[in-house]
């Protein structure tokens, strides 16, 4: 019987070995066991003479010693071949345990990398044809930066104001948040047909 390599983690190919050896054991225990049945029903247990300590004429008693000396042996390699099964199964849990832990750890860091800034403000209306409608900017978009504003150095959409009146007809990086991603815009300030230099509200969000 093959035996476990100390120090070694089992494949699960080598465990699905060991588990179709202990498949192959159990069949040969329950023909051995058959063989007894067989036998008068003699058993493990049962009388191989008769009442005035005879051999017994009426069983094989060659085939009776033969199936159960098999059974003893057959039984304790079973035992051992269960535990190895049991060692083996334990590690291939464990291990699965930590990788599921890693994948889990990864995904986490991932997510974190990936994880949006904070926006300071919403869109809550664009005039089509406008400056921000042309530029892309959309209703519910969050705004994470509005050129040279973020959230760290917001304090109310008179730093918006201020920004665009000082940007007309040039082009503002803006950052938005539009459906979970982050979007990034040019948006140039300028007179058009409509009122104001954009063409959009925008609200402060309430954190």
């Amino acid at each position: 019987m093959s035996e476990e390599v100390p120090g070694r983690a089992m494949t699960l190919s080598e465990v699905q070995q060991l588990v179709r050896r202990k498949d192959e054991l159990e069949a040969q225990i329950r023909a051995c066991y058959q063989l007894l049945e067989d036998q008068k029903g003699v058993g493990m247990d049962g009388p191989l003479v008769d009442a005035e300590g005879f051999p017994r004429a009426d069983i094989d008693l060659y085939q009776v010693r033969t199936a159960r000396h098999s059974i003893a042996c057959l039984q304790n390699d079973h035992k051992a071949l269960m535990k190895q099964v049991e060692e083996a199964l334990h590690q291939l849990h464990a291990r699965e345990k930590e990788k599921h832990a890693r994948d889990e750890a990864e995904a986490r860091a991932e997510a974190m990398s990936q994880s949006l800034p904070p926006a300071f403000a919403k869109v809550n209306a664009v005039t089509p044809e406008s400056p921000a409608s042309t530029s892309g900017l959309q209703v519910d978009d969050e705004i994470v930066e509005f050129g040279s504003v973020n959230v760290h150095n917001f304090k109310s959409l008179q730093n918006i104001a201020t920004v665009v009146q000082h940007s007309e007809g040039r082009p503002l990086s803006v950052t938005v948040i539009r459906n979970g991603k982050k979007v990034h815009l040019g948006l140039t300030p300028k007179r058009w047909a409509g009122k104001g230099l954009l063409g959009c509200n925008i609200i402060p969000l309430q954190r």
